[in-house]
């Protein structure tokens, strides 16, 4: 079976949900409390897993309380994690999460914990993982050096990259030659172009800016408006799914987004395809809450296909 290799951090997720975000200076009591597994990469790779694909995650934790809870979550899910790393001399990351409960958006900080403490030389023992992969899917919360190590190791061993730039951080421009897919959302692209990306046009004025780094495919991702993609035979707008479901929590949603782009390339969908594909399980996350709990299985997915 094709494999994912996915480099990332777990961080345990501590979820406060209110009818509000506070803004400077305001107290304000919350409706709910929830603590579960998160970080981006480890959230993917759950995704990966649950969507039906061979997810192998790449990372390091802390041999602790919240580090036993995520490889409950792996063993749940089916992730394998030979390659994750249980360091005694560090503890394991945690995010804190404000969720509005009226329109499910939400404000995060991200503590790395042991994930941030990550090497090249972890790297290298992953190495065989990372070139027997079809596919290799990262984001930018470990640090810069080994994302951007590992992502040309996958480039050199003909490995299919995504990189998912969250949060967005400055890349080494002879990077971007090693990445196939890059999915930023409207944020992120912003960041990149150094001006705000609102409209279609916008998007299209970026997408070739980043092509022109040396990039494959650009896919923007807009939430509940779709994804935005750009390479050199195509450019349009592939509309989200309307799923019927309430929206009770986006956290997360973009980590399913690319854990079902990464399944859908490895099944070899077109790329127009692997997006719709893409789309149905980001959606679906929005509708339970958490992060990595609420990626949807594949029974979900495909009722939907």
């Amino acid at each position: 079976m094709k494999t994912i290799s996915i480099l990332g951090i777990y961080v345990a997720d501590l979820a406060f949900f209110a009818d509000s975000i506070p803004i400077k200076g305001e107290t304000i009591l919350g409706k709910d409390f929830v603590i579960g597994p998160g970080g981006k990469g480890s959230n993917q790779a759950v995704a990966v897993a649950k969507a039906g694909g061979n997810a192998k995650f790449i990372s390091k934790i802390g041999d602790d309380q919240f580090g036993k809870m995520a490889v409950k979550i792996y063993e749940d899910a089916g992730v394998d994690f030979t390659n994750v790393i249980q360091a005694k001399e560090h503890a394991t990351g945690a995010a804190g999460i404000l969720v509005n409960k009226v329109t499910g958006e939400n404000a995060i900080t991200v503590v790395p914990g042991a994930a941030g403490k990550i090497t090249k030389c972890d790297i290298d023992i992953a190495t065989p993982t990372i070139k027997n992969s079809s596919i290799f899917l990262t984001q930018l919360e470990a640090p810069i050096e080994v994302v951007e190590y590992a992502l040309q190791i996958a480039k050199q061993n003909n490995v299919k990259t995504i990189l998912n730039p969250a949060p967005a951080a400055k890349i080494n421009d002879k990077v971007f030659q090693s990445i196939d897919y890059f999915t930023p959302n409207e944020t992120e692209v912003s960041y990149y172009m150094g001006h705000a990306v609102n409209t279609i046009e916008d998007m299209e004025k970026a997408s070739n800016q980043l092509l022109d780094k040396g990039i494959k495919n650009i896919i923007i991702t807009l939430g509940s408006k779709g994804a935005f993609l750009k390479n050199e035979k195509h450019s349009y707008l592939i509309d989200a799914y309307d799923l019927k479901n309430k929206v009770v929590d986006t956290t997360g949603a973009g980590d399913a987004f690319n854990g079902g782009l990464a399944v859908a390339l490895v099944e070899g969908l077109e790329i127009k395809e692997a997006i719709k594909f893409a789309n149905i399980v980001g959606g679906l996350s929005t509708t339970k809450i958490g992060t990595a709990n609420s990626m949807p299985l594949r029974s979900e997915i495909d009722n939907y296909l």
